[in-house]
Parts: C-alpha cells; sequence; structure tokens
C-alpha cells in the first residue's frame, strides 16, 4: 500500500514539538495555516526590535530577542515577574518549505513569521494524453 507525504500535516506535528531553549520566560507562539502559507505569531512585549535575530540552519529556525530591564538603584520590589534577559525558541521545520523566503514582522510586541510551502511540494495538474484527446487529471507531487 502507498503511503502519501503530506508537509502540511507534517509541519503541523514537526511545530507542535517546538520548544524553549534558553532564557528565563516563555515565547507564546500561535501558528496556524492560512493556503499554502504557515504563520507563527510569537509573543516579544517590550523587546527591542533591533536585538531579534533568526536564523535558519539544517531545517531548524531560531528565534532569539533580549528584553533589558531598566536600571532601577533606588527601588524597592514588590512584585517583579516581568522576566528579562534574552530569549530563544528553536523550530524544527520540515520538508516541503521554503526556507529562503521565510519573511518576519515585528508589530506591537508580535514577531509575525510567515513560511510559504516550497513550490516542488505544492499539488498541480498534469496532463494525460491517449490518442488525440487530451484530458487534464488533479495530480500531487511527492516530496522527498
Amino acid at each position: 500500500m502507498a503511503t502519501t507525504f503530506d508537509p502540511f500535516r507534517e509541519m503541523d506535528r514537526l511545530f507542535g514539538q517546538g520548544y524553549r531553549t534558553a532564557g528565563p520566560g516563555p515565547m507564546p507562539m500561535d501558528l496556524y495555516k492560512r493556503g499554502e502559507t504557515f504563520i507563527a505569531e510569537i509573543d516579544l512585549p517590550g523587546v527591542d526590535p533591533t536585538s531579534i535575530d533568526i536564523d535558519v540552519e539544517d531545517r531548524t529556525l531560531t528565534v532569539r530577542a533580549e528584553r533589558v530591564r531598566e536600571n532601577l538603584d533606588d527601588v524597592r520590589w514588590l512584585s517583579h515577574e516581568r522576566p528579562t534577559g534574552t530569549f530563544a525558541r528553536q523550530l524544527s521545520l520540515g520538508g516541503g518549505l521554503a526556507l529562503d523566503h521565510i519573511e518576519a514582522k515585528y508589530h506591537n510586541g508580535v514577531l509575525t513569521l510567515t513560511i510559504p510551502v516550497a513550490e516542488e511540494a505544492k499539488p498541480r495538474k498534469i496532463t494525460v494524453s491517449h490518442g488525440d484527446d487530451t484530458t487534464a487529471i488533479q495530480g500531487r507531487a511527492e516530496a522527498s
């Protein structure tokens, strides 16, 4: 029995395995698929946008950011719950994604990553010819 590879299902599974790698606080994330694009929204309130560093190496996407606390030497803390320091999160990316076309935008404390599906992983029509008739049927390319 033949099995088919679904890059969307694989991405859902792999993104669900994302984890926080370092730092004192979490980086909450929402992940969803719109059309043929995955979108990750990561909450980073109070982070200086110039401290955000994103890289992809060997199908692992890493997001790093830093939140710095003001120097408040003359205060007596009553509550100190907002984490500061350097935060990082890694996501394992599955096959079938256009890693060279990832876009990132930071707005209102939210980092939005747009990760498109690669052209070779998208469904396409395949033409089948038979004699003088040509009929188009729906086909799906398999990702390797």
